[in-house]
């Protein structure tokens, strides 16, 4: 995904021709609003499948304790959870899972693109593809942020997001693993 900055002056526009591209937008939107109902939609199975996890960290007898200890908790707050959780249970068994770092980037990433795609102003996408993300204040001033989700881009999204959520389910029955072997 190409991002692109535009300076902001005195007021906040895009520079979009609606008139000129509104064809092309909507042909490019129209394609891209099933995969963008997808990403949410896995989104929310994988953060589930980790709301499961927790759970199960915390009492294989009950979900009870570890759905209150999560109740209203964002997404980075549980992935950030579930890392802590995870490896003092690593060093509790006296071993190193090779896979969990890879996955906690994996899950932080998910919820990253995951949330670019949920809060970027689709009525705001130009004939390439830009889309408006929001304003960024620097040092260097204020300018508006664009990114191009191009339907391969949306696709890989969705493609981590289910590789994911497989690396979780795997990590899951390695845990259950450990645990019955100790």
């Amino acid at each position: 995904m190409k991002t692109k900055r535009k300076s902001f002056n005195q007021f906040l526009w895009h520079d979009i021709d609606f008139e000129d591209d509104a064809a092309k937008q909507e042909e490019y939107l129209e394609s891209a609003l099933p995969l963008i109902g997808q990403i949410v939609m896995y989104f929310n199975a994988l953060e589930k499948e980790l709301d499961k996890v927790i759970y199960e960290g915390f009492s294989d007898r009950s979900d009870q304790l570890g759905i209150i200890i999560v109740h209203n908790m964002n997404y980075a707050a549980k992935v950030e959870l579930f890392r802590r959780h995870s490896e003092l249970f690593h060093l509790g068994v006296g071993q190193h899972v090779d896979m969990f770092e890879g996955l906690i980037k994996d899950l932080k990433e998910c919820g990253r693109l995951r949330n670019i795609t949920v809060h970027a102003d689709w009525d705001s996408t130009d004939a390439e593809g830009y889309t408006y993300l929001g304003i960024k204040i620097t040092n260097n001033g204020i300018s508006q942020e664009y990114i191009q989700f191009d339907l391969g881009s949306l696709e890989s999204i969705l493609q981590l997001i289910f590789s994911t959520r497989y690396k979780l389910s795997d990590y899951s029955d390695l845990r259950g693993d450990i645990l019955a072997s100790h």
